[in-house]
């Protein structure tokens, strides 16, 4: 293989061929997983419109290489994340950015269960060693003050837990502003999952920036 090449000629070669290499392993493309619900999934709105696409499009533009899997259902629950958690994991994230306990407070769910199911789905991605974004909700106002005061304390209070990034309050900026939102004023539209999508940015990319340590 070597006949006819000088010693000078093989060192360049074989530098070249190493940092062709390393080129190569660092532009592996990071997958990052959008696990919730229908906020996640893009209710009401072209796959391409909702959040996480919106997300990819975004730190793609900026030089990231990255996957972003659409991992909302509709109607999910904390108990129905949790169930599906782990083929949800099938490709290996590195990053997982959760979102879900808007049904649970919808539907008027125990707060003590929605917090043991999404203690066990931190549990579960840490010991998978992915990176957590967990995404804070309020509970909705006509359950009460007291609901909505147990209700919006699991999420703060599993982030200190886990010590994982936290951003207090999913729908920031978009509740409750009809021109945000679809029809139903729960779901945001294509505006509205651009502001999600945006405010969200500055975070996913810190994750991103650890994985790189």
């Amino acid at each position: 293989m070597w006949t006819g090449l000088t010693p000078i000629l093989i060192l360049l070669f074989l530098t070249q061929t190493g940092s062709a290499v390393h080129a190569g392993a660092t532009r592996r493309t990071l997958t990052i997983l959008a696990f919730g619900d229908s906020l996640t999934a893009g209710h009401g709105l072209p796959l391409r419109k909702s959040y996480p696409s919106l997300l990819e499009a975004a730190l793609r533009r900026d030089g990231f290489q990255v996957k972003l899997i659409n991992a909302g259902v509709s109607g999910d629950t904390t108990a129905g994340g949790l169930s599906r958690l782990d083929w949800a994991l099938g490709d290996n994230p590195a990053i997982a950015v959760v979102e879900l306990g808007a049904n649970d407070g919808l539907r008027g769910l125990k707060p003590k269960q929605t917090e043991a199911n999404l203690d066990a789905i931190l549990t579960k991605l840490k010991k998978r060693g992915v990176l957590v974004l967990l995404t804070g909700m309020y509970a909705p106002p006509n359950m009460g003050r007291a609901f909505g005061r147990r209700f919006n304390a699991i999420f703060p209070r599993l982030a200190e837990k886990y010590n994982v990034l936290f951003y207090p309050f999913f729908l920031e900026g978009v509740a409750g502003k009809p021109a945000l939102n679809q029809a139903d004023g729960l779901h945001p539209n294509e505006e509205g999952a651009a502001i999600v999508a945006r405010r969200l940015y500055p975070y996913v990319r810190k994750l991103i920036e650890i994985t790189r340590r």
